[in-house]
């Protein structure tokens, strides 16, 4: 492997020593190499990526909204408080009815339907790009290794081991989205950007096309509110082809709001992507949903976040990734270092002690201090992804890509979009809405 296909010096000298191969040619070590492939038009269900869909990595800085005082750090193994004990989201949560499903596999998640006031966050926080999130699902079914928004279970008094067990739906989001949009949001130009409206981002903590949504449909309940209004901006991030079911409202919020679609997509390898994100359709049938969204002429791009140290960073890798974004019609491409929260190393450790068990010790060097890898791993990384846009011509932003069309509801603007540029190590962040 050359010296320019190697992850940087931090953690060269421990990939040689470990003779870590670059991710093309990393075969899963036993029992993973009996990992099936994929049978054909399997759309296995999705986070994020959450976890890791923004190409963004920093502290959590808008936390899920809650009543509770403080945040907990985990409840693994203690016994839950009953819910007349309970306040806030904890206790909604501990009352919630079971969900009816026609789902019968003996590997399905519990489903719960989650009373809520409201459905769209507030985020006051510089360091996203955006103003509010809408979430229309807690926990989410792809069971992604590395998802950072675990800990938003732990609100609910519940370990983040169940985020992909037990999966609540908010009730009325629909009613409850045109009653916050009347309430809530500005129509004006948001205080971080003045040439744009208040962005809402959809999809940052759980995956708004995980298989909860073929039998709830709160995702595309929220949509059809966003395409009664105009003058709105609004991204959605998944590692779903399911989103390509909503190209017709797509179009009609794309006809009068801004609206941006994300798609993740970390590995081409159908077999590591299995592993690392056990339930998501597989990396072909999401860059095939770029293809179908771009031909009905939707500004889509592709997330390669989080990128994962020694195990999707290499140049190969990422190389294969941005190469299929382009023929598949994306606008951008944008990628982070993945970003470890406690509740999150609780799942991805142990995942690394069985899979990648060469790796683990320099990642808990690494993430345990402070979630983050090193800042000089960082740019490294920024950098690479930087000559892979400039090598096939993409974007590094959505909002880079097209102009921002701002219609007021008073007076039809058109406005450019002014450059949001940030680190680019930050997870997406505000994960309550």
């Amino acid at each position: 492997m050359s010296s320019a296909t190697t992850i940087p010096a931090l953690f060269e000298t421990q990939q040689r020593r470990l003779t870590v191969q670059s991710t093309l040619s990393f075969t899963p070590s036993t029992p993973n190499d009996n990992v099936p492939e994929p049978r054909a038009g399997d759309s296995a269900p999705v986070s994020t990526g959450p976890g890791g869909n923004l190409p963004v990595n920093s502290a959590v800085s808008c936390p899920e909204s809650r009543t509770a005082a403080s945040c907990p750090t985990g409840v693994s193994g203690q016994q839950r408080k009953a819910p007349a004990e309970l306040i806030g989201i904890a206790r909604l949560a501990a009352s919630s009815p079971a969900a009816p499903t026609r789902r019968r596999s003996d590997d399905r998640p519990e489903y719960y339907l989650l009373p809520v006031r409201s459905v769209l966050n507030r985020c006051d926080s510089e360091r996203v790009p955006f103003e509010w999130t809408i979430n229309p699902y807690r926990g989410c079914e792809f069971a992604c290794r590395y998802c950072y928004a675990r800990y938003t279970h732990e609100y609910m008094e519940l370990d983040g081991g169940e985020f992909e067990r037990k999966i609540f739906v908010k009730q009325n989001v629909g009613a409850l989205l045109a009653q916050d949009l009347g309430a809530k949001y500005g129509f004006g130009p948001s205080a971080t950007n003045p040439t744009a409206p208040e962005h809402i981002a959809i999809g940052t903590a759980t995956d708004p096309y995980q298989p909860a949504e073929r039998e709830f449909g709160a995702t595309r309940a929220c949509l059809q509110e966003l395409a009664r209004r105009e003058g709105l901006s609004v991204s959605i991030t998944t590692k779903s082809n399911q989103v390509v079911r909503d190209v017709d409202v797509l179009k009609r919020i794309a006809a009068r709001s801004t609206l941006y679609i994300n798609i993740t997509v970390t590995t081409l390898r159908p077999r590591l992507a299995r592993l690392l994100e056990p339930r998501a359709p597989r990396p072909n049938l999401r860059l095939a949903a770029v293809k179908t969204l771009r031909e009905a002429g939707l500004a889509a791009g592709v997330f390669a976040s989080p990128i994962l140290p020694g195990i999707t960073d290499s140049e190969e890798n990422l190389d294969a990734v941005a190469q299929a974004a382009r023929e598949a019609g994306a606008l951008w491409l944008a990628g982070g270092v993945v970003f470890l929260m406690p509740s999150s190393q609780k799942t991805f450790f142990p995942f690394l002690d069985a899979e990648f068990p060469k790796l683990a010790r320099r990642y808990r060097e690494w993430f345990t201090r402070n979630g983050y890898a090193p800042e000089a791993y960082r740019k490294e990384i920024s950098a690479r992804m930087a000559g892979l846009r400039a090598k096939y011509g993409l974007g590094s932003r959505p909002w880079e890509e097209q102009q921002r069309e701002w219609r007021a509801p008073q007076l039809a603007l058109a406005l450019e979009a002014g450059r949001r540029e940030g680190p680019a190590s930050r997870p997406e962040s505000c994960s309550a809405g």
